[in-house]
């Protein structure tokens, strides 16, 4: 793999163009970059689960299955070669400029560095299509606090049921939120098992 001063000199190399970013740290904004492409998110979910050097055929034959959709041992050599091309050219020399990965293009090589595991912060930062959990919780939150003030004062109809009761409800809306929310991070982890998430 590479040496201790390559890999620092290289670590502050532009990716995608962008010289606007310095720092030797794994930055929002380089996180962003890094998991907007679906490819990239493949090799760090591939990687994660191996947590050791992987070839290049290897992880290449891997995400081309993911891609198609087909099992490991079907994989053709077309499909293989088209994403071989890609990472060896450019995302896994990306990557490892920006400290991601530690690619060795001699041997064939990529693995993790220590700085990829900032990757998984970040997942929870990125926008996506849905509503944030901590947006989530607020509402939740705030809901609950009305309910339990009108139950407290004893307007019709929550004061048919005892205050107890309604402290049952709430904390039973935060066991089944906590519960859909850890089930959303399982099937959202990069480096867990089976296909990535999409």
């Amino acid at each position: 793999m590479m040496s201790a001063t390559a890999r620092s000199s290289s670590k502050t190399a532009p990716l995608d163009g962008d010289d606007s970013d310095d720092s030797d740290d794994l930055t929002q904004d380089v996180a962003f970059k890094m998991l907007s492409c679906r490819r990239r998110r493949h090799v760090v979910h591939y990687l994660l689960q191996r947590d050791d050097d992987v070839s290049l055929h290897e992880l290449s034959k891997r995400i081309a299955a993911w891609e198609n959709d087909v099992p490991f041992e079907e994989v053709t050599y077309e499909q293989r070669m088209r994403v071989y091309t890609a990472l060896r050219q450019s995302h896994l020399p990306k990557m490892d400029d920006k400290g991601v990965v530690e690619f060795d293009p001699s041997a064939g090589e990529a693995r993790l560095t220590e700085d990829a595991t900032k990757l998984e912060v970040y997942l929870d930062i990125v926008p996506h299509d849905e509503i944030p959990w901590s947006s989530y919780y607020l509402g939740l939150g705030v809901l609950s606090a009305v309910l339990v003030t009108v139950a407290g004062l004893g307007v019709f109809p929550f004061d048919l049921l005892p205050g107890i009761t309604w402290g049952f409800v709430v904390t039973g809306l935060f066991v089944a939120s906590a519960l859909a929310h850890r089930h959303h991070d399982e099937q959202y982890r990069l480096g867990g098992e089976g296909s990535p998430p999409v």
